[in-house]
């Protein structure tokens, strides 16, 4: 099945806040050595070029995520990691749940041997999110000839 890739978008964006680290309780608001708030320049950001020129995905649920980047595809289960490198991927492929509310992704390794990894999409409107932004991605780094 091909597919064209939607056209780059802004960027995914920081992770929601659930998933963002909270600060510590006793961190002041403006450490001592910082300068007040108004003499601050605003951070810069990267060129719309840079960014559309490294995508990367992300899914992520309580205990699994699915990362794929310029270095190739990880997959986080309960705390391991797996990482593949594009050079060692034969293949990628990717599915929705038999229920429909999970992602599926599954890697298969230049020796043959398979991996995959679930992620529950909440709400599952998210699934239909991730699809076109995960297919966009995997057609940058392995675009099909």
């Amino acid at each position: 099945m091909t597919q064209q890739p939607p056209p780059p978008g802004p960027g995914f964006g920081p992770p929601p806040p659930q998933y963002a680290p909270a600060p510590p309780p006793y961190a002041p608001a403006h450490p001592p050595y910082a300068q007040p708030p108004y003499a601050q320049a605003p951070p810069q950001q990267a060129p719309p070029q840079q960014a559309a020129a490294r995508p990367d995905f992300l899914a992520v649920d309580k205990r699994n995520a699915v990362v794929v980047d310029a270095s190739g595809v990880a997959f986080e289960t309960s705390g391991l990691t797996v990482e593949f490198r594009w050079p060692e991927i034969r293949s990628v492929h990717y599915r929705a749940s038999p229920d429909g509310k999970a992602l599926m992704v599954a890697v298969v390794h230049m020796d043959g041997r398979f991996y995959e990894c679930v992620v529950e999409a909440r709400p599952r409107t998210r699934l239909q999110e991730w699809f076109p932004q995960l297919a966009w991605v995997l057609g940058h780094y392995r675009p099909m000839g």
